[in-house]
Formats: structure tokens, C-alpha cells, sequence
């Protein structure tokens, strides 16, 4: 067969390819931290421990779910926020971190790959993540892989937590954001559920009080009766410029922050956020106009003076677990940025 005057012979490509990714690993490399490096008994043990921690919240849940058993708290973190519990389960390191290889075990020490799902030359013992990068005795999360359309996503996120972080926490709004998403309506939104008072008991409830929400994709869900009652007029355009630190939402929020980011966050933080997140559904449901008592969350009845303490109390608490959680989420995403930027 004749051969083009551009043909390159395939060993020549392959050895060219693989000099590549040893030039690109070791550039790589030089923008993490030394110092990250992580022995092979270590991140191993936070691996484990990870899928333990994870399997203890969820076992349950998971199980009464596939008997298609309700829970008000977990089914809304899966259903609302859009992050599978195999991936809340599946560790990652995070950007930062290098792990070393078990060189008892590993048997490509000389190689530099990107992995995938479905990479079976990978050793199977490292977490499985497209975005892991074998090189030499380590492996890392590339952060040059991360997507440069995602970019703009990424600094909008880091100024929006840094925003809110700023912020003094504003309390006082009682939980009654899921109050007006039933007043005045014969069709509240969780049907299923009981109610804890009439219709119209609710209607004056509300009537009685201030709305002060502050976050938008709580007000969305308002009755239209229920929008013009609140104090401030939010929508998407001003939704970063409403968040406050104090909100149950925003700080469940931090959760989907977090996971949106994933692998590129360490799996540690995002189940941090998911707990928290978990937290704060739990008052907010606890609080709401429903009646779960039959579930075991018992009501935090702000229609009364001793309600309205223990629902601040509460909100001050979370308030607190997640300044501190947000803070490390800042530090992260910030790591991806300097790091990506750099390379």
C-alpha cells in the first residue's frame, strides 16, 4: 500500500503522546502543594471512612425508599437538590490533594493517564473519577481538566458566598416562608400531608405576622395571595444580593454549592453541607404548617411566643455550623480557580 506523504509511523505518535502527558503531569503537579501529599494508608483511611459515614446517614433512608416509603427531610435533599447518594458516597480528594500509589500494588507507576469510569488499567483500589490523573507514584484531580465554560459559574458561586459570608445574619422571619406557600390556597403544595390548622387558622396566622424573606427560591413557591405581603421584593436578577447568612435556606444551600462542583470539592465538604442542609430541612419542616408529628418531627410551634425562641435558637445554631462550613467551601473553589488560572 502506497503511503501518504504525511504519514507518521504509529510508534513514533505513541511515544510522542506519552512524553506529552509526562511533560503535562509533571507541570501539573508543580501547581499543587508538595506538601498535599497524601501516603496511601491515609487517604485510603479517608476513603473508608467517608463510605461509612455515608452509609450510616443513608442506609436507611435507602432502604425505606425503595419500599417506597415517604421521608419529608431526605426525599427533598434528592429530589431538590440533584445529586445521586452513589455520589455522595463515591470519594474524592478534591483539588489539592496528590495520593500516592500503593507501589506493593500498582503496576503502572511509569504511566500517565487520565482514568475513566471505565478504565480498566487504573488500579482498582483509587477513587473512581474521570477527572483523576495518574503520574508516576501519585494521582491527582487535574485542575486544567475543569471546564472553561464552567468558569464564569465558578466565579459568580466563590462571590456569592463571599457576599453572603460578609454579611450580618438577619433572624426574626419565623419559618413562615413555608407558611405562605399555603396561604390562603385549598391546594397546599404537600397535599399528602396533614395540616396542623384550618385553612383560614393559617390565613390569620400569617396575617398576624411580618414576612421577611430573603431568599428568592423560597418566595417563588408563595401563593399570589401570599407575594405581596413580603417585605422585600426578590427575584432571580437581585438573588445574590438577597442572600443572607441567617436564611435556613441559603445555608442549606451551601450544600448544592458544594455538589455542583464535585469532584473538583472533596467529597468530606459536601457531605459537611449535606448534614447541614439535612439540619436545616429538619427546622424547617419542624416549623412548617404541617403536621409530622406522626414521622417524629415534632412541631416547633412559632405561632407561639416559646415557638418563635426555640425556631431562632435553632436558626442561630445553623447559622453558626455554617458560616464555618461555607468558609472551607470559599477556600476550595478559590484552590480550583488559582489552580486552573495557573495552568
Amino acid at each position: 500500500m502506497k503511503r501518504s506523504l504525511f504519514f507518521v509511523d504509529p510508534s513514533i505518535l505513541l511515544s510522542l503522546s506519552m512524553e506529552k502527558n509526562r511533560i503535562q503531569s509533571t507541570e501539573a503537579i508543580e501547581l499543587l502543594e508538595t506538601e498535599n501529599i497524601l501516603s496511601f494508608e491515609e487517604w485510603t483511611r479517608r476513603k473508608k471512612a467517608h463510605e461509612q459515614r455515608t452509609d450510616t446517614l443513608l442506609s436507611e433512608y435507602l432502604e425505606n425508599r425503595s419500599r417506597h416509603q415517604k421521608q419529608p427531610v431526605l426525599d427533598f435533599l434528592f429530589e431538590y437538590y440533584h445529586f445521586r447518594p452513589s455520589k455522595l458516597r463515591n470519594w474524592s480528594p478534591g483539588v489539592g490533594p496528590l495520593l500516592a500509589l500503593d507501589s506493593n500494588l500498582n503496576s503502572n507507576t511509569n504511566t500517565a493517564t487520565h482514568t475513566t469510569d471505565e478504565d480498566g488499567g487504573s488500579p482498582s483500589y483509587l477513587p473512581t473519577l474521570r477527572e483523576l490523573y495518574l503520574a508516576q507514584d501519585m494521582a491527582y484531580l487535574d485542575p486544567k481538566l475543569f471546564p472553561e465554560k464552567r468558569l464564569s459559574s465558578l466565579a459568580w458561586v466563590i462571590k456569592l458566598l463571599h457576599k453572603t459570608q460578609d454579611k450580618r445574619p438577619q433572624f426574626g422571619c419565623f419559618g413562615l416562608h413555608e407558611w405562605a406557600m399555603v396561604y390562603r390556597s385549598h391546594e397546599p403544595r404537600h397535599n399528602q400531608v396533614p395540616l396542623r390548622f384550618s385553612h383560614e387558622k393559617i390565613a390569620e396566622i400569617v396575617d398576624s405576622h411580618h414576612l421577611l424573606c430573603t431568599h428568592f427560591d423560597a418566595f417563588r413557591f408563595f401563593t399570589p395571595q401570599a407575594q405581596p405581603l413580603n417585605r422585600h421584593s426578590l427575584s432571580r436578577e437581585v438573588f445574590a444580593e438577597s442572600e443572607q447568612p441567617g436564611c435556613i435556606h441559603t445555608n442549606m444551600d451551601v450544600y448544592k454549592w458544594a455538589y455542583k462542583f464535585y469532584p473538583w470539592v472533596s467529597s468530606e465538604l459536601i457531605l459537611d453541607a449535606f448534614e447541614l442542609a439535612y439540619q436545616a430541612r429538619y427546622i424547617d419542616m419542624r416549623a412548617s404548617p404541617y403536621d409530622l408529628s406522626y414521622m417524629g418531627l415534632n412541631p416547633i410551634k412559632i405561632e407561639t411566643e416559646a415557638g418563635k425562641k426555640e425556631y431562632r435558637l435553632a436558626q442561630e445554631s445553623l447559622s453558626i455550623k455554617a458560616k464555618s462550613i461555607r468558609a472551607r467551601l470559599i477556600l476550595e473553589l478559590e484552590l480550583l480557580w488559582d489552580t486552573h488560572s495557573l495552568g
